[in-house]
């Protein structure tokens, strides 16, 4: 946890018009914290949007959030937690998501490998390295597809000074018998840490 600056201002003073006699403080990018994992399937003969993918959001469990989807970090203190047994009507909910969309027929797979970095020289937990991946494979195809995946994403900046263990395989596959199908996979987070860079 970084330690709060303090800064010495004259009352009355201003930066860019802000009056600074205001107290407050200043907090850096928000870190992610809690996170729940879950799955969903869909289908529909109307739409992917809104149908086939709506119903996939509900088969998770997640129907009723605004969706927002991040890229593939985990931070260090993030902490799995089981899914929340309410969530809050339009709330915002930021996710790591894999998504396939398919048609009648067409098998269609979703999957999400996660897993932790580990400092080789303390051993302590840096943070995690995750990677998405869907189409139109087999259960099978899309594990060896999300190996290869972390491995390479590992070996291309991490090996160095971190082992890579701990993986998780978070994986969903299913043909649609109507028109449109959809199958995701998410890590949804629902707590931040904010650091206090500075008070004023």
């Amino acid at each position: 946890m970084q330690n709060i600056v303090l800064r010495e201002l004259h009352s009355g003073s201003s930066v860019e018009g802000m009056n600074l006699s205001l107290k407050g403080f200043i907090v850096g990018n928000r870190i992610p914290r809690e996170y729940f994992v879950t799955t969903g399937i869909g289908e529909s003969d109307i739409a992917i949007h809104a149908g086939s993918y709506h119903l996939a959001l509900k088969d998770a469990g997640i129907e009723m959030a605004n969706i927002i989807t991040y890229s593939s970090i985990l931070p260090g203190m993030a902490t799995q937690i089981p899914k929340p047994d309410k969530i809050t009507h339009g709330e915002v909910m930021e996710s790591i998501m894999a998504v396939a969309n398919g048609r009648k027929g067409e098998r269609i797979s979703a999957g999400i490998i996660y897993g932790w970095l580990k400092e080789k020289r303390t051993g302590q937990r840096y943070g995690g390295l995750v990677c998405e991946h869907n189409g139109n494979y087999t259960e099978e195809e899309l594990e060896k597809l999300l190996r290869l995946s972390i491995n390479e994403l590992y070996t291309n900046g991490f090996d160095k000074d971190f082992t890579l263990g701990d993986l998780n395989i978070i994986k969903r596959s299913f043909v649609p018998l109507k028109t449109y199908g959809t199958v995701l996979v998410a890590l949804c987070f629902t707590s931040y840490f904010y650091p206090i860079l500075e008070t004023i």
